[in-house]
């Protein structure tokens, strides 16, 4: 099997799920045998935005001949990664470069787990939400819009209200009694909105 590791191996994050690794090749002596190409071993260490350590699947990259470069994708926003790059040749592989950390930037969240609407009155409406499964970041707000529909299914004024981050539940007053609404919530990072849910709930009749 090959005798040295890949050295100088150095990884540039190009965004939240795609980062560019590249080494420098060893000597051809110390192949010992054809050169097949480098293997890249990447495992993901823990979210940033969860301090939970799971069980760490290590992935492997081949990249074929004498390539000193290779791009990681599918990568998970907001987390710390490892890797470490080995040389290939027809008898296995040789002994891994020392281990590199990397970390991923934040990206935008998924939508909210789930957005309930309950207690409908004459004027209001009770909200209540789960935080996003995958926040890739950190929450900075939720967005809510909503507007009324008419009986013809025509949409009304859009209203929008900005939620502190760390809130799971709201109280809208002052609908308009008797009326359906349509509801739509997202979440946000400092990079952006991820994708909303919605939902639609009406206010009662009378008491």
């Amino acid at each position: 099997v090959p005798m040295v590791a890949p050295g100088n191996v150095q990884v540039h994050v190009i965004n939240s799920t795609l980062a560019k690794v590249h080494w420098d090749p060893v000597p051809l002596k110390t192949v010992r045998g054809h050169l097949q190409g480098y293997k890249v071993y990447y495992w993901k260490v823990q979210s940033l935005s969860r301090r939970s350590r799971r069980h760490v699947e290590k992935k492997i990259l081949t990249f074929r001949g004498n390539k000193t470069f290779g791009m990681l994708p599918g990568l998970e926003p907001y987390s710390s990664y490892k890797l470490n790059v080995r040389v290939v040749n027809g008898k296995g592989e040789g002994p891994a470069s020392p281990d590199k950390v990397f970390r991923t930037p934040e990206g935008v969240p998924s939508s909210p787990s789930f957005l309930k609407i309950t207690n409908p009155t004459l004027d209001s409406l009770t909200l209540e939400w789960g935080s996003p499964t995958h926040p890739n970041g950190v929450l900075t707000s939720y967005i809510l819009k909503f507007q009324p529909i008419n009986n013809t299914h025509e949409l009304g004024p859009l209203v929008e209200i900005r939620i502190p981050a760390n809130e799971s539940s709201l109280i809208l007053k002052n609908l308009n009694y008797s009326t359906r609404y349509k509801f739509y919530f997202n979440a946000q990072t400092s990079v952006g909105s991820g994708s909303q849910i919605t939902e639609e709930a009406v206010t009662i009749m009378d008491e």
